[in-house]
């Protein structure tokens, strides 16, 4: 691994990681969205996550353009959470955030996320909604996120945000063992000790795409969802709310049956599974219908 040498300047406000793998399709638009910011109190670090492509040179070309690109580079291909811990090791500020090489920061993103935080100091994390865009950059659809309090449903953070320092310490970064989910493994662990803020503000734009992770992998990482999921949820939680997250992540699984997740919503709550039951004969169609075309 190796990265320039550290300036001692005193510090920008924001740390923005970038992991970068074989991604140079969308690369340089990524990193502009970044560089074109309204708040210019940034630090981009481009994690070149041991990419074969082009990436290298694009990320190369952006450092020699803009002193506030740093290139940090790992010899092996360690994977998105190690490559985000790697970023924010290297770090200087004491807001942090990341984004991916196909995503694009609408020009206002950090200005709002920042003076968002500045104006909460009990806060720890902000986010905000997205647009949903295709492969040629088309909308396709809105997110809005939160609320928070219903994290345990699905990830409702989100992929625009902006948290402190504080808490990549505190969390000790990504799991590196939940590649695909790590994002929303590091949003419940931080739901349990910190405070977040919620914009109703279109500031990122979300590239969905054939290459992406989550339609690549969507099986497993549904799986892996219902194991952080499950692992989460509080003693003190429920019976009702225990077995609607329970259902809830056994019907989103699409080719494969979870009748372990059904059993158990139904031993936390048997007449929430029973009122269920038409829900649950329609999605065990759509995973039979599934299974046998694949």
């Amino acid at each position: 691994m190796g990265t320039e040498t550290l300036d001692s300047t005193t510090p920008p406000r924001v740390s923005m990681v970038m992991p970068v793998h074989n991604g140079a399709r969308w690369l340089a638009e990524a990193i502009e969205s970044v560089l074109t910011q309204d708040f210019g109190d940034f630090e981009l670090i481009l994690v070149d996550d041991a990419s074969l492509d082009g990436s290298p040179a694009i990320m190369a070309d952006a450092a020699a353009r803009d002193p506030r690109v740093r290139l940090l580079h790992l010899d092996t291909n360690v994977g998105l959470p190690a490559a985000l811990n790697h970023g924010f090791a290297a770090a200087r500020s004491e807001l942090h955030s990341w984004t991916s090489d196909d995503n694009l920061l609408r020009p206002t993103m950090l200005a709002r996320l920042v003076a968002a935080l500045d104006a909460r100091p009990d806060a720890d994390i902000v986010h905000a909604d997205f647009l949903l865009i295709d492969d040629a950059g088309n909308q396709i659809g809105r997110t809005r996120v939160g609320p928070v309090d219903r994290l345990l449903h699905g990830n409702n953070v989100g992929a625009c945000f902006l948290y402190r320092a504080r808490v990549t310490e505190a969390l000790g970064g990504y799991d590196t063992g939940l590649f695909g989910v790590e994002d929303y493994d590091f949003w419940l662990r931080a739901a349990r000790q910190f405070t977040f803020v919620t914009l109703h503000e279109d500031l990122y734009l979300y590239r969905k795409h054939g290459g992406s992770l989550t339609s690549r992998r969507a099986e497993h990482i549904q799986a892996l969802t219902a194991a952080i999921v499950e692992r989460a949820l509080p003693d003190a939680l429920p019976v009702r709310s225990r077995s609607e997250i329970l259902l809830g992540l056994a019907l989103r699984s699409q080719h494969r049956w979870r009748f372990d997740l059904v059993r158990r919503a139904f031993r936390a709550d048997p007449a929430h599974v029973a009122a269920q039951l038409p829900a649950i004969a329609r999605w065990s169609l759509v995973v039979a219908r599934n299974r046998i075309a694949a």
